[in-house]
């Protein structure tokens, strides 16, 4: 299947295009949770655990699981490195090392890889982050998130919406500020269950019970423990998670706005709730790294002319302010978050293939 055309469409049906999306949250906590999917569907429980491996196999879903909440979990940060053509798939090699690092894109700008680095703790994050300095020689922008407008991935992708939730309304907004600490306390089963799930849930009839007795605990004890995890914000949706890529979503700009700080929550509560706007979030200002920049919005679409467009109104209508389009050209890594341990202070090896 090819990425960024209609292939994947020949692949599913109308069943296939309620499991993905109406799926993308929601997914039952119960033990036997296929047998809701299924009923919800249309189909019995065996045929929706199917459907299920098979669209993810083909690539049209890239996990299955929850969506963690690194912010709320530990220390997370956006990063950024000027990196000259002849070196960057040797800095890429390095970068995408760090199992921390959970997302990397190639972006059409001086500062032209920007990545993701998740830990347990700052401290952890931080030492990461000086790794890669000193690995590469390079000096590394650190944007971690400030104000969380808006932050929602979770969008329908079988139809013919040239960005991303053309045909929707407005979203709802809760403008929330984020500590570059972990915010919640987390209990050794909680702490256990989202080390066991960074990779996504097993795909099989019973997934709480195979985690329950990796764990050895009591399934019960599982189910518990992601409605809290979901409810305290650790966990931001269980479902299954779309590769936008694969179902042509693939003209998706990153832009970056100077905003006066007296107009920063105004104007991002504003447009974080525009329904094509995917993210919308503040990060720091770095002047030492001739960086004015302090907000950030998505926007997601399969024609670069459409969401050039979606810019252009937020502009004239909502951001008047100088800005600055990256979009993304390479996926040079894509996985959810990703921990170590979760512990206070994560001390462990920062390199780690395994």
């Amino acid at each position: 299947m090819s990425q960024g055309t209609g292939d994947w469409r020949r692949l599913v049906d109308d069943v296939d295009a309620a499991l993905i999306d109406d799926w993308q949250s929601g997914f039952p906590v119960r033990e036997r949770p296929f047998e809701t999917l299924g009923s919800e569907l249309g189909v019995d429980a065996d045929e929706a655990l199917e459907r299920v491996k098979r669209l993810y196999d083909e690539g049209i879903f890239r996990r299955f699981g929850p969506v963690l909440n690194p912010p709320v979990i530990g220390s997370s940060t956006l990063a950024a490195l000027q990196v000259p053509e002849g070196r960057f798939d040797e800095v890429a090699d390095v970068v995408n090392g760090y199992r921390q690092v959970n997302h990397n894109y190639a972006r059409d700008h001086e500062w032209n890889m920007w990545f993701v680095v998740t830990a347990a703790s700052k401290e952890r994050r931080d030492a990461i982050v000086a790794e890669i300095e000193s690995r590469t020689g390079l000096s590394v922008l650190v944007l971690p998130m400030l104000t969380d407008f808006y932050i929602d991935l979770e969008f329908p992708v079988v139809n013919s919406d040239r960005f991303a939730r053309e045909n929707l309304g407005a979203t709802a907004v809760d403008a929330t500020a984020i500590s570059e600490r972990a915010a919640v306390d987390l209990s050794p089963v909680e702490r256990r269950l989202l080390l066991a799930v960074q990779d996504g849930f097993p795909l099989v009839a019973t997934p709480y019970r195979e985690l329950a007795a990796e764990l050895d605990v009591p399934v019960a004890d599982v189910l518990a423990a992601v409605e809290r995890l979901r409810d305290r914000g650790c966990v931001k949706r269980v479902g299954c998670v779309v590769n936008h890529l694969a179902t042509g979503f693939d003209a998706n700009c990153m832009v970056v706005w100077d905003v006066p700080d007296d107009d920063l929550d105004e104007r991002g509560v504003a447009v974080g709730r525009l329904p094509y706007v995917t993210l919308c979030y503040n990060r720091p200002r770095r002047p030492e790294h001739d960086w004015p920049y302090n907000l950030f919005t998505m926007v997601h679409g399969r024609e670069q002319a459409a969401v050039d467009e979606k810019i252009d109104d937020l502009a004239a209508d909502h951001l008047p302010s100088d800005h600055e389009r990256l979009y993304s050209t390479a996926t040079l890594k894509q996985t959810g978050a990703r921990y170590e341990r979760l512990v206070d202070a994560d001390v462990s090896t920062a390199v780690d293939n395994t």
